[in-house]
């Protein structure tokens, strides 16, 4: 009998570990999703959790007796603010101004009930055997917990159930934790019905959200957006949305605005066409980032090109963009066409491994606002994309706001010029998004915008527009930045923290 209370309380501190490390991801992936910042709120969170468990643990000494009895209230409560976590996250942001205040409180509760309970079932295990045994055993059980967690959240969990059903689940599995006990320690305890009422209650609340929660995540989501949501899906990699009203599609990812179609190809054509209309050769083309289709659709109206690689890292956006209606609309059908090949690969990955020159490379990736997505504007980047180009091939990016994020883009235009690349850095508006910068490139020499000559139908551009866009008013003019290497990532700090920088005239 001994054998089997000890076997089951250390079972219950290996998935009580793992409960607490899913909640901690979770918390800090919605909290990424709904404000960005990754880093910032990855490190909220986690500060909050130990904070909060260390504070909970502390406070578990005054429990002297009945510890099975606290244990089991704590795990309660951890099962219900943990299960709803999500679902009161997402309704803090949408319709209310306490957000962060929220985010916070939850945080704190589900940190204090993790560290108030592992103190309580140490000291109940010290019944059984000797002090070092039980904490060799609890903390090795606690760590590989915590393991198991970690690595069942980004590769099982977050792909097959979303944030929102995820936590229910979790929620539940602590629900079912307070079962096991209560059923292993039913004669020990005091309140037994009290305790078969609780644990039923909440497994029926618990149940109840996990089947409601598809139904809640649009309600709630639905109240972040402006338009109608006609497509959501959780990915391994990003929250895919799209809205609908009237004429106008927008595709968000994790919560950011990629495009708008009413005026999309302002951006798009911007990229592709003064890069495409340079280039010497046009034969193999490589796009980087652009999972809807949408600058692929520019490159394929080119009859010199034979090969277009399209590398995204995400392969339920490239097959979205092949088979919803309303973006194989937009996109023209280009992922369709025979000189298109789609490669899911990370961008760096692929330029590592790549052995075959390209005569253009066009880089549509999402803005520097995460660690991952800056690394992707790195000097060491720009030597790979280099080493990727014929010796005078093209290269044009995306490079953010040169207005709002003024001190961003001269950093991806410094960065480029340390890898060697003679830059001209460009802008143009767009309605949707404001002031938007680029920057083509080449090793040879310095693309002239005054010497592109469109051949191809275009809805937006004309050659005098294009010797327009290399002028830069005295708010947009460089300024002094740093070059972003992987070591230093500071174009993510420019980015999220956009300085406004004096200027006295046009800069000579």
């Amino acid at each position: 009998m001994a054998r089997r209370e000890v076997s089951v309380l250390l079972s219950c501190t290996f998935i009580v570990a793992a409960c607490g490390l899913i909640y901690e991801l979770l918390i800090g992936t919605a909290a990424s999703y709904l404000s960005g910042q990754s880093a910032y709120q990855f490190s909220l969170t986690v500060g909050l959790f130990l904070g909060a468990m260390g504070i909970g643990s502390f406070l578990s000494r005054s429990v002297h007796h009945r510890l099975l009895e606290a244990f089991l209230l704590v795990e309660l409560g951890q099962a219900i603010i943990g299960g709803f976590s999500v679902c009161l996250m997402f309704g803090f942001f949408a319709l209310s101004d306490w957000y962060q205040v929220g985010i916070i409180a939850i945080i704190i509760t589900i940190g204090f009930c993790i560290g108030y309970e592992l103190p309580l079932l140490t000291r109940y295990l010290r019944r059984y055997g000797p002090l070092r045994t039980v904490i060799a055993n609890v903390l090795s059980l606690d760590y590989l917990g915590g393991v198991l967690g970690a690595l069942s959240f980004p590769l099982i969990l977050l792909p097959t159930l979303g944030l929102m059903r995820t936590a229910f689940l979790v929620g539940l599995i602590n629900a079912f934790v307070a079962f096991w006990v209560f059923l292993t320690f039913r004669w020990q305890l005091e309140g037994r019905r009290f305790f078969a009422f609780a644990i039923s209650a909440t497994a029926v609340l618990l149940t109840f959200g996990l089947a409601n929660s598809l139904r809640w995540q649009s309600w709630l989501e639905s109240a972040l957006y402006d338009d109608e949501i006609i497509y959501a899906e959780q990915t391994p990699f990003q929250r895919i949305v799209l809205t609908k009203w009237r004429n106008d599609l927008r595709l968000f990812l994790d919560g950011e605005l990629q495009f708008s179609s009413v005026d999309e190809h302002r951006y798009h054509e911007s990229l592709a066409h003064p890069a495409m209309a340079l280039a010497k050769r046009k034969e193999r083309v490589l796009v980087l980032g652009g999972g809807d289709g949408l600058l692929v659709r520019e490159v394929v109206k080119y009859p010199q090109v034979r090969t277009v690689m399209l590398v995204d890292i995400d392969p339920k956006m490239t097959k979205l963009a092949k088979q919803h209606p309303a973006l194989v609309k937009l996109n023209e059908r280009a992922l369709q066409d025979e000189r298109v090949e789609i490669v899911n690969v990370d961008a760096y990955r692929f330029l590592m491994n790549n052995r075959r020159p390209f005569d253009v490379v066009l880089v549509d990736l999402p803005d520097p606002n995460t660690e991952s997505l800056a690394r992707l504007y790195t000097l060491e980047f720009y030597r790979l994309v280099a080493r990727n180009l014929r010796p005078e091939g093209i290269i044009a990016t995306q490079a953010t706001s040169p207005f709002e994020t003024r001190a961003a883009f001269w950093c991806i235009v410094k960065t480029m010029e340390a890898a060697g690349f003679k830059v001209s850095p460009y802008w143009t508006a767009i309605p949707t998004f404001g002031i938007w910068g680029f920057a083509i490139a080449s090793r040879e020499r310095r693309p002239e915008l005054t010497k592109v000559r469109l051949t191809i139908t275009t809805r937006y551009l004309t050659e005098t527009t294009i010797q327009t866009m290399a002028i830069f008013p005295p708010d947009c003019s460089p300024v002094d930045v740093s070059i972003n290497r992987l070591d230093n990532l500071i174009l993510l700090r420019y980015y999220l923290r956009p300085t406004n920088f004096k200027f006295d005239g046009v800069k000579k």
